[in-house]
């Protein structure tokens, strides 16, 4: 029997963790879309409704501080799970039904919001669970097994091609959906035993006023911190193309040629996503945890900031010469999620660096509130755009829309120091 303990190994906890918190939500927002693509539904619908589905992420804020108040971290992560299992299951028993898509985006929405609850208690726990110099180093770490789901995501659309080499479109999807389940419930399990019992994490004390007046407090000490227009311009702008592109992109590499698309089969996409695509996103990701970690935050964010961006022209290559060479797609493919695992670091650090005081989980979670409607927003105009330009105008546009985001990151005032690991440390 695995004892309690406040503290374990982080290589134990947070690969898995993230991992697991990435499943659901590459569930809701990318296979979702691979799913409805082959159930052939438009783009435009696609685009639109599986944008909506960000809302639980865009409005977790209102509940984040019940996370705060109730209970620990630990307990709501377990809890979550559990419920997000229960919710793929009904996508799985729902996809050969002939309202599937009425059925299929309920239980999507489920799923989306216990994962963004999951996400609020998540978060948080890796706060209390690390200090600072760990949470930079680590960021890295889990950034990329976060994104490792998206790997997941090409595993899952490989599954499903070879299902619908040997069944039904609607019997192959509830069939690769079933496995995703049993997948996450084990993680369930896994995490009930693995999961440390820091001593930070508590309930944090009600507000002696009122528990309504300590919500409020919560948002008081957020909205009034330095600079907090600026910093929410940057979390709604910095990812600006990547949310249009994101829905997208497996659209586009779906559809055939004379449409616009590169016509690859399902099990292709999911190969470009989970081969080179995987191994890019994880070295992206790692090294931008290790860089930040040495060179600091502040010196780091621009070339973060390019790495994000300037890989769209890969896109922009693949829509104008629609090329054969599968591999050649694939290495786009990969560009494109190594600068992406970079450049999301800078994202992911800004954001604990001005949810640091009292109420960190909080205010973490108001901050992925506001990087989902970064998402949601562009991402649910992003199929009328495509429909209207084409495809190879539409990624021009994507392009085009970071120049923003560099007025943004020059006007941003960012500790030299933060991120750094510290002489003791390096001990």
């Amino acid at each position: 029997m695995i004892k309690k303990t406040e503290s374990r190994n982080p290589w134990a906890w947070i690969p898995s963790l993230y991992y697991a918190e990435g499943i659901p939500y590459v569930m809701v927002m990318t296979v979702s879309v691979a799913f409805y693509k082959r159930m052939d539904v438009s783009n435009a619908d696609i685009a639109l409704f599986t944008s909506l589905l960000y809302f639980p992420w865009v409005l977790k804020p209102l509940w984040s501080p019940l996370v705060d108040i109730v209970k620990t971290k630990r307990l709501w992560i377990i809890l979550m799970q559990l419920l997000v299992g229960i919710g793929l299951g009904g996508v799985a028993f729902t996809t050969a039904l002939p309202d599937f898509f009425l059925y299929t985006l309920f239980f999507f929405s489920l799923i989306a919001v216990c994962s963004a609850t999951h996400d609020i208690a998540a978060d948080g726990f890796y706060m209390l669970g690390l200090n600072q110099s760990q949470q930079a180093f680590y960021i890295g770490i889990r950034s990329t097994f976060y994104r490792l789901a998206m790997a997941t995501a090409g595993l899952v659309l490989i599954a499903a091609g070879y299902f619908e080499n040997t069944s039904a479109i609607p019997s192959a999807w509830k069939t690769t959906f079933i496995l995703i389940t049993i997948l996450f419930l084990l993680f369930f399990i896994y995490h009930s035993f693995i999961l440390p019992y820091p001593e930070t994490d508590k309930a944090v004390p009600k507000n002696e006023k009122g528990f309504l007046e300590g919500f409020i407090n919560i948002y008081k000490h957020f909205f009034t911190k330095r600079d907090i227009g600026l910093a929410i311009a940057f979390l709604l702008i910095y990812r600006f193309g990547e949310a249009q592109l994101v829905k997208l992109a497996q659209p586009f590499l779906l559809d055939p040629k004379d449409v616009g698309g590169l016509g690859l089969t399902t099990a292709q996409v999911g190969f470009a996503y989970g081969t080179l695509g995987v191994a890019a996103l994880a070295l992206g990701g790692i090294l931008g945890g290790i860089a930040v970690s040495k060179k600091g935050f502040k010196k780091l964010i621009w070339w973060m900031f390019a790495a994000i961006n300037i890989p769209h022209v890969l896109y922009i290559y693949l829509a104008f010469y629609q090329p054969e060479n599968f591999f050649l797609i694939t290495l786009c493919v990969a560009g494109e999620q190594f600068g992406y695992g970079f450049g999301f670091t800078a994202y992911l650090l800004y954001m604990i660096f001005i949810s640091e005081g009292e109420f960190k989980t909080s205010h973490y979670a108001l901050c992925t509130g506001f990087m989902a409607l970064s998402m949601m927003i562009p991402g649910a105009f992003s199929g009328m755009i495509q429909e209207y330009l084409g495809y190879k105008l539409f990624f021009v546009w994507i392009l085009i829309t970071m120049i923003p985001g560099y007025f943004i990151i020059k006007s941003l005032r960012i500790d030299p120091e933060f991120g750094k690991k510290t002489a003791k440390e390096n001990r």
